[in-house]
């Protein structure tokens, strides 16, 4: 009765090698009763060759021996590009923009990294075989942040290395409080991000062209958590700076170093000679021109406007009033989520100061 039961037509092994482990235990628990090969192939079903390698692997290196070695081919073997040229163009993209390299591309693309291989290699790879590259060199497609052409590399490695250490090591010094501010407009005409229909039927979004609303707002954030914001109904000038100034020092328990960006109405006379009458209780930096990604509070921005784009279009000024303002108190309210600005890794360097 067992040996119909362990009856079947004889196949080969390697066939299926998931059980292939399981089959020679087989072999060897048979043989380890007394069975010979012949019978075992018999009672089995396996080929004789797979019985005799079975009895010789168990031989040679006992039980261990049985399980069967990977198969195909090793990982990494067989690719067109070599480690050194792998190495190559993942050093090429991290460094350089396509069109540093006269490449067609604004962005690194699979369609620009084929172009760039080719043109370092004369390697010719495809679309889906640069894709795979890619992923194993963990390369993701990201949202990649804008800089100006304008912008000094040579000025932005100096404020980060030299420039804002110095202002934190004062700030510790006189025990003043960091405060990186800046500008922004609100609209209700911006509607972004994308929306889910059924394939091939676009959606749509009604716009306010119509009734355009829009004023501005001066914000402040600091890595502690603090957040300070005032909305400007009307053009954003020297007496709106002031107006905010005299707010946040006021509302501060020490001095303030407020760090801005150069727009025009932070330099002008007005606003130096405020600043001058009141430096004991607020100085002014700023950060490098064209660099808007080193300031954390355009994180801020990002937040803000992420919501008013996201929700349906207020009609009315009131409205798209009642949307920001709800919103900013809440991020007034919510220390964690203004901290968490400075996890950004191009504001990180300004993440550590204990303010």
């Amino acid at each position: 009765m067992c040996e119909m039961l362990l009856r079947m037509n004889k196949d080969d092994a390697r066939k299926e090698p998931g059980s292939l482990y399981e089959r020679r235990k087989q072999v060897m628990r048979l043989h380890r009763k007394g069975y010979g090969p012949m019978k075992i192939v018999d009672l089995t079903g396996l080929s004789w060759g797979a019985v005799n390698t079975a009895l010789k692997l168990y031989e040679g290196g006992g039980a261990a021996a049985l399980k069967p070695k990977s198969r195909g081919r090793k990982c990494g073997t067989c690719r067109t590009l070599t480690k050194e040229q792998e190495q190559r163009i993942q050093k090429l993209i991290c460094e350089k923009r396509p069109e540093q390299l006269k490449l067609k591309f604004a962005l690194w693309t699979r369609g620009a990294v084929k172009d760039l291989i080719r043109q370092e290699f004369a390697v010719d790879l495809s679309i889906r075989g640069v894709g795979d590259y890619l992923n194993r060199w963990g390369f993701t497609p990201q949202k990649p942040i804008k800089r100006a052409y304008e912008q000094q590399p040579k000025a932005v490695k100096e404020w980060l290395d030299e420039t804002y250490p110095e202002i934190e090591r004062q700030a510790r010094e006189q025990g003043a409080e960091i405060h990186w501010g800046d500008e922004t407009s609100v609209m209700n005409t911006d509607v972004r991000g994308r929306s889910y229909a059924p394939r091939g039927q676009t959606p749509e979004t009604r716009a306010v062209w119509g009734k355009r609303e829009k004023f501005s707002m001066i914000s402040t954030v600091t890595n502690q958590g603090k957040c300070r914001w005032m909305i400007i109904d009307g053009a954003f000038n020297s007496d709106r700076l002031i107006e905010f100034m005299e707010r946040l020092i006021r509302d501060a328990d020490r001095k303030v170093f407020l760090v801005l960006d150069n727009l025009r109405v932070h330099h002008s006379k007005p606003v130096k000679e405020w600043i001058q009458d009141h430096q004991e209780k607020i100085e002014t930096f700023f950060l490098p021109s064209y660099s808007p990604e080193l300031n954390p509070d355009e994180r801020l921005n990002a937040d803000l406007k992420h919501k008013i784009t996201t929700t349906a279009p207020a009609r009315t000024r009131k409205r798209l009033l009642d949307v920001t303002t709800n919103h900013m108190q809440m991020i007034e309210a919510s220390p964690d989520r203004v901290a968490n600005y400075f996890g950004d890794p191009h504001v990180s360097y300004a993440a550590y100061h204990n303010n």
